[in-house]
């Protein structure tokens, strides 16, 4: 379980602004880090999605979008990515049991920014990946 997964980075802490390559640099640590920890779900999806396997799109995985809240920078890291289609995949498991209410917040404020998000259960993903990506299929047709 990687609890700080869902949590928002804070880019502009205390006293001391951070540099935008700080930023970056602090996204880009934390990203790989979640890419080596990943979940079995999301190992099965990223199987599925990566090399363009799916629709022929590029999908990223464990990627930062940034935001601005209040004059702070702000990223969240996102499952995974696909800039063609401006899409947010997230594999919800356990962890987000309980914190529906900061998922939506969270969906809110990236859809705020013209990307779609959709949301999946880990074991829809687990037990039916055929039956996600039927669902994956309908969102993008739209």
């Amino acid at each position: 379980m990687r609890s700080e997964k869902g949590v928002e980075q804070v880019l502009h802490g205390g006293d001391m602004a951070k540099t935008i390559r700080e930023v970056h640099d602090q996204a880009t640590k934390l990203c790989r880090d979640l890419r080596r920890r990943q979940t079995n779900a999301e190992r099965i999806f990223w199987e599925v999605v990566r090399n363009r396997r799916f629709h022929g799109k590029r999908f990223l995985r464990q990627h930062p979008i940034f935001h601005e809240d209040n004059g702070s920078h702000r990223f969240y890291v996102v499952d995974f990515f696909c800039h063609d289609w401006r899409l947010v995949v997230e594999l919800d498991g356990s962890s987000h049991d309980g914190q529906e209410e900061s998922d939506v917040e969270r969906s809110d404020i990236i859809e705020a920014s013209g990307i779609t998000v959709v949301r999946f259960r880990n074991e829809d993903v687990e037990n039916d990946i055929s039956g996600v990506l039927r669902k994956l299929e309908k969102q993008v047709r739209m």
